[in-house]
């Protein structure tokens, strides 16, 4: 059975940090790039961030590049986003997805709720 919990959210206010992890069990974690996605309210879900499955590649979204790290541990099958500097526009429900190597499988987690606000 394929598991992705995600943890780590919560209320911060701006400027602050916040780190999200995301544990998965039921498929081979080290095959699969990990990516991270979001979705504010009344918006449509975008891509984060991402890290290819040795994890050496990653790539990030323009409006979180220099804010945001993803990285992996395949040891652990963990996949975390560190988020610096946090904004208001960075609130939104983060989701931890799996990809295979041919795109032909996806797995999603359940999400985390991260709400910037003083």
């Amino acid at each position: 059975q394929v598991q992705l919990v995600e943890s780590g959210g919560g209320l911060v206010q701006p400027g602050g940090s916040l780190r999200l992890s995301c544990a998965a069990s039921g498929f081979t974690f080290s095959r699969y790039a990990m990516n991270w996605y979001r979705q504010a309210p009344g918006k449509e879900r975008e891509l984060v961030a991402a890290v290819r499955s040795a994890g050496g590649l990653k790539n990030y979204a323009d409006s979180v590049k220099g804010r945001f790290t993803i990285s992996r541990d395949n040891a652990k099958n963990t996949v975390s986003l560190q988020m610096n500097s946090l904004k208001p526009e960075d609130t939104a429900m983060y989701y931890c997805n799996a990809l295979s190597p041919y795109g032909d499988q996806a797995y999603w987690g359940q999400g985390t709720q991260v709400t910037v606000s003083s």
